[in-house]
């Protein structure tokens, strides 16, 4: 299981760093100042347009933090409730979804329509599949 806790603990690190790219992008468009007191002039009603990649970067980083409870559940259930046999593929599928996650992170800033959906199935049946060690 040690396998599986560090691609856990790796994707914790990796859903907080997904807001990155997106608050630094609102650092340069609202400007230091604005940036600091949160509220540009008119807001919440009027809002500095951002560029598309920003808004992009924003729905990446809220997509893996709505995933991120569904595998938390199922690595730390697979901890609780699995047994020796398991620990392997519980830790290959938290590596597979860890690395699927980076993946739909890229390709989603990066509007790349085509693979967003698949990087992002791929790290969904990784939880499935990690659900399925605990339950069968």
């Amino acid at each position: 299981m040690e396998t599986a806790y560090t691609y856990l603990a790796l994707s914790g690190v990796l859903t907080v760093l997904l807001w990155t790219p997106y608050i630094t992008g609102r650092l340069f468009v609202w400007g230091l100042p604005t940036f600091l007191t949160n509220y540009p002039e008119g807001f919440p009603k009027t809002e500095p347009e951002t560029p598309m990649w920003m808004n992009r970067a924003k729905r990446a980083h809220l997509n893996m933090v709505e995933t991120m409870p569904a595998f938390i559940a199922v690595v730390v259930a697979a901890g609780l409730l699995g047994d020796a046999s398991t620990a392997a593929t519980v830790g290959t599928w938290a590596q597979i979804f860890f690395f699927a996650r980076i993946a739909h992170a890229a390709v989603y800033i990066a509007a790349i329509p085509a693979l967003r959906t698949p990087t992002y199935l791929v790290s969904w049946a990784a939880i499935l599949v990690i659900g399925a060690q605990v339950i069968l």
